[in-house]
C-alpha cells in the first residue's frame, strides 16, 4: 500500500448529504467541501460521488458560488450513506514486488514483470458501519460501483470462521502506512471485544496475517486508544500519522485533567519505543491537540492528525484554536516541499469526522513498482 504523501492521480469524495450527521449545522458543511474541492482540484483529479442528478446539480451550484473550477472534477451518481469515503471505499494498493496469497504478483500472472496496466490493484475490505450504526448498506455498495469504473483488479479478504466465508471489516481511517511495509493502527479499534467488535474471534496475529497478505506489510505497530469524542472507537487517523517512512507525528493532550492526556501520552510512549520493519527507531514528532470542542454538550473529535497529504499540498483541520498556528507550524516543517493549507472544520467536525476521514487518495499508477 502506497504512502498517502506519493503521487495521486485522483481524490475520491462523496458530496454531504446526511443532515443526521450534522444536526443542526448542516448548512456550513457543502461549503467546507467547495473549499476543499477548490483546493484540491488545482493539484489533482477530484472524483465526486453523488446519490443522484438533484444532488450533482446542488453540488455543481455550491461549487459554481464559490468560484471552483470543474475542469478536473468528476460526478458519479452512486448512492451513499454519509461522506466519509476513506472508510468504506477500498485500499488501493501497488502490485509488482508484493506477495499476494504467498505467491509474487508477477508469477501469478505468468510474466517476469507485472505490466503497467496491472500495476495498481484495490483492496476491498468490508463495512458494516464501524459496528454501530445500521444505516451503511449504501456505503457498503457505493464501493463496488467505484470498483466497476475504476476497473482495476481487487482483492476481497474473507476469513473462514466456521462454514461461512465472512468478509473481513477493516476502514481506512483505522490504519495509516509508510510504503515502505509498516502499518499504524490501535487496539481498541481492531482488538475490542466488548465494544464495536469488527471481526469476532480475529486475533492480533491473524489481522497482521492479513495486512501482510494483502497490504505488503511487514511490521505493525500498535497503539492503544484513540481520542474522546470519536465514535470509530480508535481511527488511528486522529492520533498519529506517517509524514515520512522514518517519521511519525503524534498528537499529545498537555493538560492532565483532559481525557486525552493519558491514551495520548501512552501512545507517545509506545511510538517512541517502536521500530520500523527493518528496526530503526523511528522519529517521533509532537503535534498538539485543539482545546476541546463541544456542540450540544457532546464532545467531538477534533484533531490536527486528521490532515490530508495530496499533490503539492496537505490539507490541515483548524478549528480557531492559538494551537492551530503551532500545528500548522509544525507540518510545514515536515512537508517543506508542499503548501500547507487550513481548513476550518468547526462546523464539519460535529459530523464526527474531519478532512481525513472525507477523502480517499488513488495514487498514480505509474509511479508504482
Amino acid at each position: 500500500m502506497p504512502a498517502e504523501w506519493e503521487p495521486h492521480d485522483a481524490t475520491w469524495i462523496a458530496w454531504p448529504h446526511n443532515r443526521t450527521d450534522w444536526p443542526g449545522k448542516f448548512e456550513p458543511v457543502p461549503w467546507v467541501y467547495a473549499e476543499v474541492i477548490r483546493h484540491l482540484s488545482r493539484v489533482e483529479r477530484v472524483d465526486i460521488l453523488v446519490n443522484d442528478a438533484a444532488a450533482e446539480k446542488q453540488a455543481r451550484s455550491v461549487l459554481r458560488s464559490a468560484a471552483v473550477s470543474t475542469d478536473d472534477v468528476s460526478f458519479h451518481r452512486i448512492p451513499t450513506n454519509r461522506s466519509w469515503t476513506r472508510d468504506y471505499l477500498p485500499s488501493f494498493v501497488r502490485m509488482d514486488g508484493i506477495v499476494l496469497h504467498g505467491r509474487d504478483v508477477a508469477a501469478q500472472l505468468g510474466v517476469e514483470e507485472v505490466p503497467e496496466q496491472f500495476r495498481l490493484g484495490m483492496v476491498k475490505w468490508h463495512f458494516n458501519g464501524w459496528a454501530k450504526y445500521k444505516d451503511w448498506r449504501q456505503d457498503e455498495a457505493a464501493a463496488d460501483k467505484m470498483i466497476s469504473r475504476v476497473n482495476l483488479s481487487t482483492w476481497r479478504p474473507v476469513i473462514f470462521p466456521s462454514r461461512k466465508e465472512v468478509q473481513v471489516v477493516l476502514e481506512g481511517g483505522a490504519i495509516d502506512v509508510n510504503g515502505r511495509g509498516t502499518l499504524l493502527t490501535t487496539e481498541e479499534c481492531l482488538l475490542s471485544e466488548s465494544q464495536q467488535q469488527r471481526n469476532p474471534g480475529m486475533s492480533r496475529e491473524q489481522l497482521e496475517e492479513f495486512f501482510a497478505a494483502y497490504l505488503g506489510v511487514r511490521h505493525v505497530i500498535w497503539l492503544g486508544r484513540g481520542i474522546a469524542g470519536d465514535d470509530t472507537h480508535g481511527h488511528i487517523d486522529d492520533i498519529a500519522r506517517f509524514v515520512a517512512p522514518d517519521t511519525v507525528v503524534a498528537c499529545v493532550e498537555w493538560n492532565p485533567a483532559d481525557p486525552n492526556h493519558a491514551p495520548l501520552n501512552d501512545n507517545l510512549n509506545r511510538l517512541r519505543a517502536a521500530t520500523d520493519h527493518h528496526g530503526n527507531p523511528l522519529r517521533v514528532v509532537e503535534l498538539p491537540m485543539p482545546a476541546p470542542i463541544s456542540f450540544r454538550g457532546q464532545r467531538l473529535p477534533a484533531s490536527y492528525a486528521n490532515f490530508y497529504i495530496a499533490n503539492r499540498l496537505v490539507l490541515v483541520p483548524t478549528f480557531n484554536d492559538p494551537n492551530d498556528r503551532r500545528a500548522l507550524n509544525t507540518l510545514a516543517e515536515l512537508f517543506p516541499d508542499r503548501q500547507i493549507v487550513g481548513i476550518y472544520c468547526g462546523d464539519l467536525v460535529l459530523g464526527l469526522g474531519t478532512l481525513h476521514c472525507m477523502t480517499q487518495q488513488q495514487p498514480r499508477a505509474e509511479y508504482c513498482g
